[in-house]
């Protein structure tokens, strides 16, 4: 694990605690981290930005954010140790974590004819390192942090596809219904400390990822599944985001938040 510090925008000199609030973006060169990382600097965050593998991407949106103090941080979520030693750089270059979204994620396709039980297994191995275990072996590592603030907001990124299924990623359905119950346990848990937790759960967005997995459905087609006509923005997630990541939404700890137009509703 390494950290790239932004130059332009250095944060206070290391080990003393920064008097503006920090929030650690997960999955923030693009997509829904990005723009998450873009509403949290606007509302004044730095922002400690995760990435794992698009370094020139990250940099230069962190180039762009709006303050100061924004720094980017390599690592891989899926890897506990790297994790670890991201949250400590972290809170030796800043001294607090304020603010965690866990925006990183992918939808992985699976087949029930798949090559057999072996190759099977991984992809569920695979898929729930990275939508399940890693989030939350982040609230495991910055709750100590927050706890010492007492005061701490922590967002975990789900998706529609906990509550619909998903017959071709069965495994992406379950870990963002697991992640769904882990964020209402650890409300419960550590609502006692300050420490407020919720979920968002999106439909279709308009990201990177998900754009080619829309156009092979048909654009129409879905838009028509919301009663708005149209897929989300990454922006309209990551203006939930950041409400959420303010003092006035605490009593909405434990909150699974439906953000995708009405495309589909829970009884």
């Amino acid at each position: 694990m390494s950290a790239v510090d932004d130059v332009k925008k250095q944060p206070d000199e290391p080990g003393s605690a920064s008097e503006l609030p920090v929030a650690l973006v997960t999955g923030a060169a693009t997509g829904i981290g990005k723009a998450c990382a873009e509403a949290l600097a606007a509302k004044g965050y730095q922002v400690a930005m995760n990435y794992r593998s698009q370094g020139d991407a990250a940099e230069k949106v962190c180039e762009a954010l709006p303050g100061s103090g924004h720094r980017c941080y390599q690592a891989d979520v899926t890897q506990p140790e790297a994790l670890a030693d991201m949250v400590q750089c972290i809170q030796r270059d800043y001294g607090r974590i304020d603010v965690l979204v866990n925006a990183a994620g992918r939808y992985t396709p699976q087949s029930l004819d798949s090559a057999g039980v072996t190759d099977w297994h991984n992809d569920w191995l695979d898929c729930m390192a990275l939508n399940l275990h890693a989030p939350v072996n982040l609230c495991y590592l910055v709750a100590p942090i927050m706890s010492a603030l007492g005061k701490g907001r922590i967002i975990n990124i789900t998706s529609r596809g906990a509550f619909r299924g998903e017959p071709a990623a069965p495994a992406y359905g379950a870990a963002k219904s697991a992640l769904n119950s882990a964020t209402q346990s650890l409300a419960l848990a550590l609502g006692g400390r300050g420490i407020a937790v919720f979920a968002i759960a999106p439909g279709w967005t308009e990201t990177p990822s998900a754009s080619p997995r829309i156009a092979a459905q048909g654009w129409d087609g879905v838009a028509a599944q919301s009663p708005l006509n149209r897929v989300g923005r990454p922006e309209e997630i990551a203006a939930l985001a950041a409400f959420l990541a303010e003092g006035d939404a605490e009593y909405l700890t434990g909150a699974i938040i439906d953000a995708n137009g009405a495309s589909h509703l829970r009884n």
